[in-house]
Order: C-alpha cells, then sequence, then structure tokens
C-alpha cells in the first residue's frame, strides 16, 4: 500500500483528500490511500514520518508551510524561490520539500490572461501570496502587496482609497487571503469596489465557494473573474508528478 495525505492543524473541509481519492478510483489506481493528518504541532511532524509506514508523499497547509522546512533534508528550486513547502517527497533517506502552489497558479493565470496583463495588487502577505508573487515575476508581471497593516514595501486598504490609482490603473488583482470562504462568505477584502471596471482581471484563490463575494460585486462592474479551484487541481496534479517521479 502507498500512502499519501495532507498534514495541517484543521482539516475537516479538505479538498486533496477527496480530489485524490476521486482520482485512484476513476484512474483504476491500486493500492494507494491518502489521508488526512491533523498536527496539534508541527512539533509532532517527525513521529508522523517514523510512526506511519509505507508514506510516500504529503502535501502541507496553513500554518505548516513554513515551520515544516526546518524537518526537511532538501528543498527543490521552486520551495526556495517560494519560500514555502506544500509537497513533500519521502523516501527512506531524503524529506523533499517542493512547491506546487507556484505551478498550479502559473500555469492557470497564464492560460486564463495570457499576455494581457502587466501589472498586479496582491491581497495579503500570507504564505499563499509568496507562491502568487514568484509566479508573477516568473511572468514578467509587476506586483504590489496589500495588508491590513502597515508594512514595508507593502499598501495598506486604506491607501487603495487615498490613492485611487493604485486600483483604477491596476490590471490584475489577485485575493491570497480566505476572506469569503465558507462558512464567512459574506466577507472580502476592503477594496474600493466603486473602481473596479471591464479592464481588471479578478483572481480570488478562494474555491469555495465557486464565486465569492467579492468576484460576484467584481463580475457586477464588468470584470473578468475567476476562483481558485484550478489552481487547486493544478497543484494536486503537480504534486503527483512529484510524488511519482
Amino acid at each position: 500500500m502507498r500512502r499519501f495525505g495532507l498534514i495541517g492543524k484543521t482539516l475537516k473541509h479538505s479538498f486533496s483528500q477527496r480530489y485524490f481519492s476521486d482520482k485512484f478510483t476513476s484512474e483504476n489506481i491500486r493500492n494507494s490511500r491518502y489521508d488526512l493528518f491533523e498536527l496539534p504541532a508541527i512539533d509532532d511532524f517527525p513521529a508522523l514520518i517514523e510512526n506511519t509506514s509505507e508514506l510516500i508523499g504529503l502535501n502541507v497547509t496553513m500554518p505548516y508551510k513554513n515551520e515544516v522546512m526546518q524537518y526537511l533534508t532538501t528543498l527543490d528550486r521552486s520551495a526556495k524561490k517560494v519560500g514555502a513547502v506544500n509537497v513533500i517527497k519521502i523516501n527512506s533517506k531524503e524529506r523533499i520539500g517542493y512547491n506546487s502552489d507556484y505551478y498550479g497558479f502559473k500555469l492557470s493565470l497564464e492560460g486564463w490572461v495570457g499576455d494581457n496583463v502587466k501589472d498586479a495588487l496582491v491581497l495579503g502577505t500570507g504564505g499563499s501570496s509568496k507562491a502568487v508573487t514568484a509566479a508573477l515575476s516568473d511572468l514578467g508581471i509587476t506586483y504590489q502587496y496589500v495588508s491590513r497593516t502597515p508594512k514595508t514595501d507593502c499598501l495598506t486598504y486604506r491607501d487603495l482609497y487615498e490613492q485611487k490609482e493604485w486600483i483604477s490603473e491596476v490590471q490584475l488583482i489577485v485575493n491570497t487571503t480566505p476572506l469569503g470562504m465558507y462558512p464567512d462568505m459574506d466577507n472580502m477584502a476592503d477594496i474600493p469596489m466603486g473602481l473596479i471596471a471591464e479592464h481588471h482581471f479578478v483572481y480570488d484563490l478562494v474555491y469555495n465557494p465557486l464565486e465569492t463575494k467579492l468576484m460576484r460585486e467584481a463580475k457586477t462592474r464588468g470584470a473578468q473573474v475567476k476562483n481558485g479551484l484550478e489552481m487547486l487541481e493544478l497543484q494536486a496534479e503537480k504534486s503527483w508528478e512529484i510524488w511519482n517521479s
């Protein structure tokens, strides 16, 4: 039996287990299973590896994408570029960290906007934002972070209201925060929606619900919108490729 799984603190609404279980069934992949491993603290990670036989691959979700790196023997270029790990390949000698969020977002965005976007605002500064900005850099798209609290080289949401050109002139807005995710679906990032227009692309990494409040509000103003489901599917397939390489 080949075992795969997801580590995180709270995993009740896991996309990954459902995705891989369906994949194993639909593609007739035998002797494989995907489990959820809730870890109260990242200190529990070494014991999980030691006590879980036949484990060859893990996904990593919040809040451990950075913390798990201390327990890995090697980091792939993708993980070094992003500064976070969401895929681990395990064998008898090594635990290698990768970042497939980077690949998933890059492929998804490229297929959606092509060469039509030159600049972006990235809402949020958490782990997912690092994968997003690494992909934006590789695509030649300049970006600016937006945060609730003042930080170096980072706008605040208040700045977007006081300096309206940040919204009115930018082409792409990427939400990397969990705002609007089930069950708090009435929430959204506090940006001046009155400035959103037909030239905007709004990419919300939230995938549950499939249409967030941010997407709905942007769409009514003529913007093109996209949720994070395709990114998740692409990063999951990249995980599978890594584990089987």
